[in-house]
């Protein structure tokens, strides 16, 4: 998976990942949704990576996933983030995935 992310979502993230060694990875979240088809994609900020994790190509920061839920995503994903709502979008060329991407904090 590639990710792409927007200026504003750059500069959002730049105080949480840049020169702390802090990472991100894409969380699809079943806990609680009753199946796995309604699951909700969270951005995290991990130290390491989780067993089993891939790592995503990412313009400008790579971010990590378990491949067992890339089958619920487009390939190609960007990341933009809204000040107005404090809140991350998580969108692709063909649809939007949510516009209130959490951002969780391990």
């Amino acid at each position: 998976m590639h990710f792409t992310f927007t200026p504003t979502a750059i500069d959002r993230l730049a105080p949480e990942v840049v020169g702390t060694g802090i990472q991100l990875r894409l969380l699809y979240d079943t806990e609680g949704c009753g199946c796995v088809m309604n699951g909700v994609p969270t951005l995290q900020l991990i130290d390491t990576p989780f067993f089993g994790d891939a790592q995503g190509t990412g313009d400008p920061y790579p971010v990590w996933y378990e491949p067992n839920y890339e089958v619920f995503f487009e390939p190609r994903l960007k990341i933009d983030y809204n000040p107005s709502r404090n809140a991350f979008v998580l969108k692709s060329d063909n649809q939007t995935y949510t516009t209130n991407l959490r951002l969780l904090k391990s």
